[in-house]
């Protein structure tokens, strides 16, 4: 990938836009700062490279999808909104010329700092919300409000970007009947039980975002997308402890009815006396909810491996590390494999944010499966399944989806002969090998900017190999990442170390995990005992690997045989 992103700089696309460096990347795709040679400025290019990973029926999603984002951005008419330039082919896909705005994310400023400062917060929101207002006033829903989509340019604007799931009223031409997408921390509660968004579902977004900003955590992220469901729909956020005159707005914003919640003006109005230092009267119209344990429970995660949920945005829990707009929804089970960064960019940089007191930033809580694409979940309250499905990826059965290019596939052992001749050799495209035997698939679990994960399996999935390539990882220490998840693992039904401890792989310090737990039915195809291994290193470029085996426990004595030989024949990047 990074000698594509070489080869691309200086690419002229439509005799015009001429790529510079990649300001971010994305599960949707790559953003480029480029060069309008026509009009002598600088500009944002938003390359879509998942339609590299995916069939050509869901390709086609993809394009519709991202002409539908330049299309809903284009009515809308407003400061706060990232302006769309243009939109072009190139290579067989679409290509979206944009403002380019210097500065970072809401994200990443929640990220560096712990927590954003409340009257801070609330100028944040308060240009969030004038966005909000004229996309509603142009017919256009934006469904995926988070810090990631905020951007805090150097020059103290703030703009809403990502309108790549945005609903433009009237046309449902590409959204399926019950699909629900965006960030599952993010959706409203009337969207988590399949009823139609509306304005006051942006707005519930709004609350969330800013209680993110001021708290330095999603109110309602659980260990997993199940657990956040729920939550969102039956619990109250824990009260802010460092909200100050946004505590009220916040009440407001998140009430479960959204009948309940202030209409956009009244709304304005709240966040601009909050801004100003002032704390909003809303007793009457909104009295306080009863607000829920600052820390609850985590339930057990879902999928065959059952990998704790973990924010997607390092520390802070803020979504998806982003610089700029692209970030597609946010969501993950299964086994312990690497965690997300899924963003995308129109924006890097430092940006100014008001003084606020120094907050120690907890330790980096990626959680490493936050690539999946499809969870079929049956909600609280109904039997009703829920499909629940990231905008720039396609349909998916339970964990995995097999997913274009295919590794080229080489039968006999390696050099050094610990590999049976018999196993095949499967150089992947996202840049190792290993050797399995034969009749092993290749599914994509996630590719989400940073992070890559792909499964091998003979049986979809009731074995299988998941090889996790993090070149941004939040840990510099192995053994310390894996103290973090098992924290989060502590809730699986039976769950058992075996082992954890540090080791040394292919020269580098390294730490290998393995751990047993009863899967449920009501998680995953696959119920029962179940058992686990994970060897996890660094590179000596920085890369974190993570090579995952798991199966049933009662064939654990071959599955931890065929682990060692993996181990054996496993390289960083194909020849």
């Amino acid at each position: 990938m990074r000698g594509n992103v070489n080869q691309m700089q200086g690419l002229l696309l439509a005799g015009r836009y001429r790529l510079g460096d990649s300001i971010g990347s994305g599960g949707m795709g790559r953003v480029w700062r480029a060069h309008d040679e026509v009009l002598h400025r600088a500009v944002a290019v938003k390359e879509l490279t998942a339609a590299l990973y995916v069939s050509d029926s869901d390709r086609e999603i993809l394009l519709a999808r991202t002409r539908a984002e330049a299309r809903a951005a284009a009515r809308i008419n407003h400061s706060a909104v990232v302006t769309v330039h243009d939109v072009l082919e190139h290579d067989g896909r679409p290509w979206i010329v944009m403002e380019l705005v210097e500065g970072r994310s809401l994200a990443d400023a929640v990220r560096e700092r712990g927590r954003v400062e409340p009257r801070e917060a609330a100028r944040v929101g308060l240009w969030v919300l004038r966005a909000l207002r004229a996309a509603h006033t142009a017919g256009v829903l934006h469904r995926d409000v988070k810090p990631g989509n905020v951007l805090l340019g150097r020059d103290g604007r703030v703009l809403l970007t990502d309108f790549g799931i945005a609903q433009i009223e009237g046309d449902t031409t590409i959204t399926r009947t019950g699909e629900v997408v965006g960030s599952v921390d993010y959706l409203a509660p009337e969207r988590v039980r399949g009823h139609d968004p509306g304005p006051a579902s942006d707005l519930w977004a709004l609350g969330a975002t800013l209680y993110t900003a001021v708290e330095g955590v999603s109110p309602f992220r659980r260990t997993s997308p199940l657990g956040t469901m729920q939550a969102v729909v039956e619990e109250e956020a824990a009260e802010p402890r460092h909200a100050g005159p946004l505590a009220p707005v916040l009440d407001a914003l998140l009430r479960k009815d959204p009948a309940m919640r202030p209409q956009a003006a009244e709304a304005e109005q709240m966040l601009a006396e909050a801004a100003e230092g002032r704390r909003p009267d809303t007793t009457r119209a909104y009295p306080p909810a009863r607000h829920a344990d600052p820390h609850p429970a985590a339930g057990p995660g879902s999928g065959p491996a059952a990998t704790p949920y973990r924010p997607a945005a390092g520390p802070a829990a803020a979504g998806p590390a982003a610089t700029g707009p692209m970030t597609a929804g946010t969501m993950a089970t299964g086994p312990t494999a690497v965690g997300p960064t899924a963003v995308g960019p129109t924006a890097v940089g430092p940006t100014a944010l008001s003084p606020q007191p120094a907050a120690p930033a907890p330790p980096g809580r990626r959680l490493r499966t936050l690539a999946l694409v499809v969870v079929v979940a049956a909600l609280v309250g109904g039997g009703t399944a829920v499909l629940l499905q990231k905008w720039d990826e396609s349909r998916r059965t339970e964990q995995h989806v097999s997913a274009p290019p295919s590794p080229t596939t080489t039968t006999g052992g390696d050099p050094g002969g610990n590999v049976p001749d018999s196993w095949e050799r499967h150089d992947d495209p996202v840049g190792f090998s290993l050797y399995l035997p034969k009749g092993w698939k290749r599914q994509v679990h996630g590719i989400d900017g940073d992070l890559k994960q792909i499964d091998y399996t003979p049986d979809g999935g009731e074995h299988f190999v998941r090889i996790a390539v993090d070149t941004s990882p939040d840990f510099n220490d192995p053994h310390a990442h894996q103290l973090d998840l098992e924290q989060q693992l502590q809730r699986l039904v039976d769950y058992r170390r075996v082992r954890l401890e540090r080791n040394v792989y292919r020269d580098r310090d390294g730490a290998v995990w393995e751990y047993t737990w009863t899967a449920l039915a009501k998680d995953t195809r696959f119920p029962g005992p179940r058992r686990a291994m994970e060897e996890t290193y660094m590179s000596r470029d920085g890369v974190e690997y993570v090579i995952y085996i798991s199966s049933p426990a009662e064939d654990w004595a071959t599955t931890s045989r065929q682990f060692t030989t993996v181990l054996q024949g496993w390289r960083e990047k194909t020849s």
